[in-house]
């Protein structure tokens, strides 16, 4: 992604938060989520070679309303120009820039089986600012095991690797069971970022992010919503 060298425009489309208050009381959690999305808008906007993007449209596009849009905006002090809109690769890089995206975050996989083998060959990561350096299964039989430019090393061996390959962030998909034991290796090599994808709730220190991905929760929510569906039409 290029570094554009400042905004389109000085007119405010939203109303400036004071950089201030900004400092005083973060940016909220729930704009923190929506940055991501509004990031895979603006992407999908600039590659069909869009430059210009007004508030209704971007939020369309990211599947909230242009309200709400415009209020998470105005908490990164990045403003459109008045009946034009968003510069698109602009707006673009401060959202990239405001969650870490323009520098190299350095990631471990924990847990090489089906899902850590399937996360490890996924090549949007690169792409978005992230690198698998190192994979680590608690098998022993499995060390040593050629993933692509990647040799499967051991549990034992993660403060090493940690230190040595700069790693920022940890993600686990080992069964629930092994989940706690390998998020505490990886809190006492200093880790303080950590995907979780084990079935299982982590205790980790105040200091500790932590977020989890629990497909299966997902799919009962889903299937829950079908249900109230498949309801509804058999009441009519």
């Amino acid at each position: 992604m290029r570094t554009p060298t400042g905004p389109a425009g000085s007119g405010d489309i939203s109303a400036p938060v004071a950089a201030d208050a900004r400092g005083a009381r973060g940016i909220p959690d729930a704009t923190v989520a929506r940055l991501p999305v509004y990031l895979r808008a603006l992407t999908a906007l600039a590659d069909r070679g869009i430059e210009t993007s007004s508030s209704q449209e971007l939020a369309s596009a990211a599947g909230v309303n242009s309200a709400k849009l415009r209020k998470d905006l105005s908490y990164l002090g990045s403003y459109g120009t008045r009946g034009v809109g968003y510069d698109v690769e602009y707006l673009r890089y401060q959202i990239a820039r405001e969650i870490g995206l323009t520098q190299d975050w350095r990631v471990v996989i924990i847990g090489i089986g089906n899902l850590g083998t399937a996360l490890s060959k996924y090549g949007g990561f690169t792409s978005r600012g992230f690198r698998i350096v190192a994979l680590v299964d608690g098998d022993p039989s499995r060390v040593g095991e050629r993933h692509g430019e990647l040799t499967i090393g051991a549990v034992d061996d993660l403060p090493d690797l940690i230190r040595e390959l700069r790693i920022s962030i940890g993600v686990i998909s080992t069964p629930g069971g092994a989940a706690q034991e390998v998020a505490d290796r990886l809190v006492k090599a200093g880790v303080t970022s950590i995907l979780n994808f084990a079935p299982t709730v982590l205790s980790v220190p105040d200091d500790v992010e932590v977020r989890k991905v629990d497909l299966s929760t997902e799919l009962q929510i889903l299937a829950y919503h079908e249900q109230r569906k498949t309801q509804a039409v058999t009441q009519l």
